[in-house]
């Protein structure tokens, strides 16, 4: 939620009043009280309510607890550590660091990139999608290939630079007689081939 400061009294989306401070912009506390429907300190507030909520000043003997960051007041919650896939490892990539990116490129020739991904799984131990990428047969230049339909698997669940992340990705083509195979991937956080 954004503050803009001003002269007068600030006010959320939702019409709660923040405090002021001796300048007229809306302090920390207030913009907490704001998001959370409750001041961090309700005595500042002057009122017999918390900050026109409604709440009667004698509430404020019982704190609430503030809701978790990843929640604001009147929005959805999210999971607060969806894992990204690995982290960018060389330039002109695309989707590496990202949750369920729709376009992953490893930043060389048109092989390494899978475009219109959907995901049917993320978060858990692997993660799987389908998307379109370019399929080289044996014995065909890279200028002879063609787009075809690509399964996307995201897996060995870890950590890079200290981000929750799939370390490993493969893309392969079931229409050309393909299967998933664990053991030929890039390594996700490194750009390391395996198997391959």
């Amino acid at each position: 939620m954004a503050t803009a400061a001003c002269s007068g009294p600030s006010t959320s989306a939702q019409g709660t009043q923040g405090t002021q401070n001796t300048q007229g912009t809306q302090n920390a506390q207030g913009a907490q009280g704001a998001q959370t429907g409750t001041p961090s300190n309700p005595a500042s507030t002057g009122d017999s309510t918390l900050a026109g909520s409604g709440v009667p000043s004698s509430a404020a003997e019982h704190p609430v607890s503030p809701l978790p960051t990843h929640a604001a007041a009147g929005t959805a919650t999210v999971p607060a550590a969806l894992p990204v896939l690995g982290m960018p490892w060389a330039q002109h990539q695309e989707g590496y660091g990202h949750v369920r990116p729709a376009t992953i490129f490893n930043g060389g020739d048109p092989t390494g990139l899978v475009e219109s991904v959907t995901w049917s799984s993320w978060g858990g131990a692997s993660a799987v999608g389908t998307g379109t990428a370019e399929y080289v047969g044996p014995g065909q230049s890279v200028a002879a290939g063609s787009s075809a339909r690509a399964e996307v698997v995201a897996f060995h669940l870890g950590f890079c630079n200290g981000k929750k992340a799939y370390r490993a990705i493969e893309w392969y083509f079931p229409g050309h007689g393909q299967h998933f195979d664990p053991t030929r991937y890039i390594d996700a956080c490194s750009g390391e081939n395996h198997g391959m």
